[in-house]
């Protein structure tokens, strides 16, 4: 419970930054639909900043664990109730939107990760290795989103 609280006080910290882009949504809402296609451009090697429908908050539950993936320009963190910390880069990068991430425990289960889809509502990746895919809700101004079981997750 008292991970669920950090979680929701980091989201709060980022929760301040721009939300460039956020005024066009493109109306999907349903799960499975897949919208929203990614801005191609850019290069190979590092990902430039990334596109404004990636920016902001966004917070998964994946195996019981809260997962919040913050993206701020070309950063990215990302955070479990489990205890991983990870940070790197999310953007454009051969013509797809790519995150890559470093965690400080080792873990590599989502050390490199390619947006499926993104719209207003909705963040879809794929990360390379056993995770597979994952779905994130964005968390608008710093606030977790409802429906989430956060009661439930323990450390």
């Amino acid at each position: 419970m008292a991970l669920a609280a950090g979680l929701a006080g980091t989201l709060a910290l980022t929760g301040c930054t721009s939300d460039s882009g956020s005024g066009s949504g493109d109306g999907s809402a349903s799960p499975g639909a897949s919208s929203g296609a990614a801005d191609t451009g850019g290069d190979s090697g590092t990902p430039s900043a990334a596109a404004g429908k990636l920016e902001g908050s966004w917070v998964a539950t994946t195996g019981g664990k809260a997962v919040a993936l913050v993206i701020t320009g070309k950063q990215a963190g990302l955070f479990t109730t489990g205890g991983t910390v990870c940070t790197g880069t999310a953007g454009d990068e051969a013509g797809m939107q790519m995150i890559h991430l470093k965690c400080t425990d080792g873990n590599k289960d989502r050390a490199t990760g390619m947006v499926d889809s993104v719209n207003s509502t909705t963040l879809k990746v794929t990360w390379s290795g056993k995770l597979g895919k994952e779905s994130y809700t964005k968390a608008e101004g710093g606030q977790l989103p409802s429906g989430l079981p956060t009661a439930s997750l323990g450390s």
